[in-house]
Formats: C-alpha cells, sequence, structure tokens
C-alpha cells in the first residue's frame, strides 16, 4: 500500500469520526427522547465510546503517517498497533454484530423507535454500520504488530470488566439500564449474557490477528 494511499485513508477516517462525534454533541441541549442520556450522558454508551476510540486511534496513525523517520518504529506506531489490534478491531467489529443482531429481533431491546426522530437514519448506520468496513479497510492499509496473545486478552478483560461496572453503577445510581434489553435478564441470566460478549470479542480479536497475518504474510516473509 503506497504511503500517499494510507495517509489519505487514516485522514479521511479520522476526520469521519471526529465529523459524527461532532454532529451527536451538537445534539447536547436539545429536546431528548424519554430515557436517552439520563445520568452519564452519552459517556455510558459503547457506541459512542466506540466512537472516540476508532477517532483517537485513526488521527494517532495520521500523525503517525505524517511523521519523517522509521514510522514503523515509532512510539505512535505501537499506540495505533496496541489500541487497534486489542480495541479498535475487536470492539468496533462487536458493537456492529452484537446490535444489529439485536435489532433484527427486536429494536425496543437496544434501539427504540422514538429515537428516529433524534437521530435519523445516516446517524444511526454511521455509529452501527460504516465501522465494519473501516476496520477492515485498515486491516488491507497496513501490518499492525500484535501484543502476545495473553496480554491482549489481559487488556480487554479489564475492560470489559470496567465497562460493566460503569453500567451497574448507572442501574444502581437511578435504576435505569443503559440498554433495555437487560432489563429482561434474571441476575444469573446477566452474569451469562455478559460472559458471552467477552466471548464473542475474544474471538473478534482473533480474527483480527488471523485476517492481520493473511494480509500481510508476503510482507512478513520479505
Amino acid at each position: 500500500m503506497t504511503s500517499a494511499v494510507k495517509i489519505a485513508y487514516h485522514i479521511s477516517a479520522f476526520s469521519w469520526y471526529a465529523f459524527i462525534v461532532n454532529c451527536l454533541a451538537s445534539k447536547d441541549g436539545e429536546d431528548l427522547p424519554a430515557g436517552i442520556f439520563v445520568y452519564g450522558g452519552p459517556w455510558k454508551y459503547l457506541t459512542f465510546l466506540n466512537l472516540l476510540l476508532q477517532m483517537t486511534l485513526f488521527g494517532l496513525a495520521a500523525v503517525n503517517d505524517l511523521q519523517p523517520g522509521k514510522q514503523t518504529e515509532s512510539t505512535l506506531k505501537k499506540c495505533n498497533d496496541f489500541l487497534f489490534s486489542v480495541f479498535g478491531f475487536p470492539v468496533g467489529m462487536f458493537v456492529v454484530l452484537l446490535f444489529w443482531t439485536i435489532f433484527a429481533y427486536d429494536r425496543e431491546l437496544v434501539y427504540p423507535a422514538s429515537i428516529d426522530s433524534f437521530f435519523p437514519p445516516w446517524i444511526n448506520h454511521a455509529m452501527h454500520t460504516f465501522v465494519l468496513p473501516i476496520s477492515l479497510g485498515e486491516v488491507l492499509v497496513q501490518p499492525h504488530a500484535y501484543p502476545q496473545r495473553k496480554h491482549a486478552l489481559a487488556a480487554l478483560t479489564v475492560v470489559g470488566l470496567a465497562y460493566l461496572s460503569w453500567i451497574l453503577w448507572v442501574y444502581v445510581s437511578v435504576g435505569v439500564w443503559v440498554y433495555p434489553l437487560l432489563g429482561h435478564f434474571s441476575p444469573s441470566g446477566l452474569a451469562g449474557f455478559f460472559f458471552f460478549n467477552m466471548s464473542v470479542v475474544t474471538l473478534l480479536y482473533m480474527l483480527g490477528e488471523k485476517l492481520n497475518n493473511l494480509a500481510w504474510r508476503k510482507d512478513k516473509a520479505n
């Protein structure tokens, strides 16, 4: 992949995510649908946190592309590799797959129809669809150095437990589940659901690692 294409891709992806985050931020102060942004605002939604993550990692990638010297050995490149491989790819894929699976079953469990008047359909797809092709494109644009799997999965587990704690704190504080779906589970059902989600994220991490190795096998051989 030529340097010019890589730079253009990273700048475009960063600009796209910055635009979407700005669009969401501009909604602050508008009349919100019932139950939306109660306590914690958008910061309690994995979708929003994922957008910030994607914007950050593509911003780092763009800055690294533009700096002189050996970019593959820079601290920025190493940081970007870690963010993309351990969090960016698996979490981004997870958001897309889980959202549309639940949406297809019963959208009221994850994205009530009342939200449509607040978030137009194109924003919904920007948050929950376009993440997938952009992440797959990044796999093809440049290779990423993956950490030892045990370290990566440990980091994913810590972040997963931190987000779970945040969700539970919101519920304990205001009695509202971040996602309506969670209110349909018993305590043991919730534990099983979260364990299932972490298992899916783990598999997506390994998928990203496999795709990276397949896409850049020739590069590694050279």
